[in-house]
């Protein structure tokens, strides 16, 4: 959605390596956001986007206006189950604002590889989920979240935090980091979340969810597997973050 960051550009930079032609598309997408969350204030740089684009090795940009995307009420994609807790639930119309556009960007670019950051750790499940049961014919590749020298993951939202926030916001990630030492190391899976929990409110933080799922469900578990992570989202002052850690 623009305001890019390093962690787009290495998004960029994969799709390079895989010795295809790179196509990056921007778009502040209107239909996953809610009627009181950021979207008239979200940070559009589109000339600074190019040309940092330019730089990582991209191809061709392709930013359409709202109109030609959404010229008038259209069809949208509502993908079942895991478009529907956390996120899903605390967003209504999110994931199908989310699903509805990737899909029409694949139809308009017909990829033969789509990269996304598993930062969004949702959103990829939301998309795999769309990809498998609308037969859509495109790879998909999922790159590690990146993240600043102090561990805060790179967001354009980050840009909202304030000095004393943004000397906060690094503990949220040191917690998932915690929580994936604990955990893999046979503690009590309740009591850890649980401890966690309370350590993020009292440094400040609001707690939305922290928790243990299966990421190709996105439903809750407490049975550890290779699709285990942890799950979270917090708002520091008015800004909303989200994070995960992968566990084994």
């Amino acid at each position: 959605m623009g305001a890019l960051h390093e962690g787009h550009l290495s998004l960029v930079r994969a799709a390079k390596d895989a010795g295809l032609p790179v196509v990056v598309s921007i778009f502040v997408n209107p239909m996953q956001f809610g009627p009181n969350e950021d979207y008239s204030r979200y940070p559009r740089n589109l000339d600074h986007d190019v040309a940092l684009l330019h730089q990582a090795g991209a191809d061709f940009v392709f930013a359409p206006t709202v109109q030609d995307i959404y010229p008038r009420t259209g069809s949208k994609i509502m993908v079942p189950e895991v478009a529907e807790r956390f996120e899903g639930s605390r967003r209504p119309g999110h994931f199908d604002g989310v699903a509805t556009i990737v899909c029409k960007l694949f139809q308009i670019t017909r990829p033969q590889m789509a990269i996304f950051g598993l930062k969004d750790l949702q959103q990829c499940a939301v998309i795999q989920r769309m990809v498998e049961d609308l037969n859509i014919r495109v790879e998909l590749s999922f790159q590690p979240t990146l993240r600043e020298p102090d561990g805060l993951a790179m967001s354009s939202r980050n840009v909202y935090l304030s000095p004393d926030q943004r000397r906060t916001a690094p503990a949220l990630f040191h917690e998932l980091s915690r929580t994936k030492n604990l955990i893999e190391s046979g503690k009590n899976v309740e009591n850890t979340l649980a401890d966690a929990r309370a350590s993020l409110v009292s440094q400040g933080f609001e707690l939305d969810y922290y928790d243990l799922i299966d990421r190709r469900t996105f439903s809750e578990s407490r049975e550890l597997s290779p699709h285990s992570a942890v799950i979270t989202a917090v708002k520091l002052g008015t800004t909303r973050l989200i994070d995960n850690i992968l566990i084994f």
